[in-house]
């Protein structure tokens, strides 16, 4: 009977750590660890307005665990640095998560969820409708649907994952900017 190999799980912290004997070494610039730790740990802040939330809190859930890539939901914007806008944004809510927004500590983000979110849905032609949260916050991320599958945010949780990469990177080399995702 032949057996296989197993090849050991590859992590994005295996590439800075140099294996010695009687232990390992690892060797990095302080900006690549903040950045290791920023992706790590992101803590999203609980911002559900319309049926997304229900897709969000599923995605927080047990079967697909947003504590596996080290993200945890916080009811305080001062604690979160992702905001995850799930559902309709109305002009009268848009004052309230542009507050929120600007009381979350830096560096912070934003996913838009949903049509919704994006561009005002079915809702779009509505007096009271903003027409995407982007006129009211920054957003880093889209994910489209109506509302979009659990799969769907967590790709999106980790594209973000790989753009707070590339800052590190490019903050690292001495040039802080803003970094396009590329698909």
């Amino acid at each position: 009977m032949r057996t296989k190999k197993v090849e050991p799980i590859r992590r994005p912290i295996d590439a800075l750590i140099e294996p010695i004997p009687g232990g390992s070494l690892m060797l990095t610039t302080v900006e690549k660890a903040l950045g290791w730790a920023r992706e790590s740990s992101l803590w999203y802040m609980l911002f559900g307005l319309a049926c997304c939330a229900i897709e969000l809190m599923a995605t927080g859930a047990a079967r697909y665990d947003f504590d596996r890539f080290g993200m945890m939901f916080r009811a305080s914007p001062r604690q979160s640095d992702l905001m995850i806008v799930a559902g309709t944004v109305t002009k009268k809510m848009a004052y309230r998560v542009r507050r929120l927004y600007e009381q979350m500590a830096e560096p912070r983000y934003v996913i838009a969820m949903g049509s919704c979110a994006n561009a005002g849905g079915p809702f779009h032609d509505s007096y009271s409708v903003v027409r995407g949260v982007d006129l009211v916050v920054p957003v880093d991320i889209y994910v489209p649907g109506c509302p979009p599958r659990p799969e769907a945010l967590l790709h999106a949780c980790l594209e973000l994952h790989k753009k707070i990469q590339a800052e590190a990177a490019a903050k690292g080399r001495g040039r802080a900017r803003e970094v396009p995702i590329e698909s």
